[in-house]
């Protein structure tokens, strides 16, 4: 498998940045393996879904932290489960997390945001994970670009990333809303694997990054071949397969100039 580029400023003031998108089952599976899969791939950000949200979470996400060298930005049981962590390259900008209406019997959902720079350039992230219903998946990917947009405009950030467990394959209503305002990244520039369900018997891509235009995706997959990922610790790591993709972001317009 070649390489995924790693993380790097470009002479232009862009970022290089690699993007791990994960859901994590709670840490209910072994965490050692776990921590090793996450370490490996070495994401600038990691756009959790399934993080810990009840009884002590803040501390099961320090030890996820503390054993990835990853640090906790926002998210985990203040957005229902999606979390976002970065590494120390990151600069946080702002936070805010989002929970979606609640449909009556069914699980609430909600989404984990940050604007982010990394150097001279900045994006917003998201993580989600959608719902297993149907029609109400299809309503929160719109409610998940209207976020984006609304985001946009209040930080005058173009560009942005969303990782999430989308419970929906491509081109399903949810998939092909979501990708009607954003580029979903393996389609774009594939790279390793594609299915990111189930670990033991890999069959369907219910997991994906997505990036907006004027982001550069260069490459973009489950990272079955990576070095210091055996095939012992994926399926041992959670019951999803991890989406890596590494992209360039545009460098921010100097307000100095012009």
């Amino acid at each position: 498998m070649p390489d995924l580029p790693a993380s790097r400023t470009e002479p232009d003031g862009s970022a290089v940045i690699r993007v791990l998108s994960y859901n994590v089952r709670s840490l209910r599976d072994d965490r050692a393996a776990l921590a090793r899969v996450i370490r490996a791939c070495a994401p600038d950000l990691a756009l959790i879904q399934e993080a810990p949200r009840f009884f002590r979470w803040r501390k099961a996400v320090a030890g996820l932290c503390r054993a990835t060298g990853l640090v906790h930005v926002t998210g985990g049981a203040t957005a229902t489960g999606p979390m976002i962590l970065t590494s120390l390259r990151a600069r946080v900008e702002r936070t805010e997390d989002v929970l979606l209406p609640l449909t009556p019997g069914l699980h609430r959902r909600g989404v984990a945001t940050a604007l982010l720079g990394f150097g001279r350039a900045r994006i917003t992230a998201a993580s989600c994970h959608l719902s297993l219903a149907a029609a109400e998946r299809e309503a929160q990917a719109g409610l998940v670009l209207d976020l984006l947009g609304r985001q946009a405009e209040q930080t005058g950030t173009a560009h942005a990333v969303l990782g999430g467990d989308l419970n929906d394959r491509p081109g399903g209503r949810a998939f092909r809303r979501l990708t009607g305002g954003l580029r979903d990244a393996w389609s774009v520039a594939p790279w390793g694997g594609e299915y990111t369900s189930t670990p033991g018997r890999p069959h369907q891509r219910i997991d994906a990054v997505l990036a907006t235009d004027g982001v550069e995706i260069l490459g973009c997959g489950v990272p079955d071949g990576l070095p210091g990922i055996s095939r012992a610790d994926l399926p041992a790591a959670t019951d999803h397969l991890p989406v890596l993709a590494a992209l360039r972001v545009p460098a921010a317009a100097d307000p100095r100039r012009g």
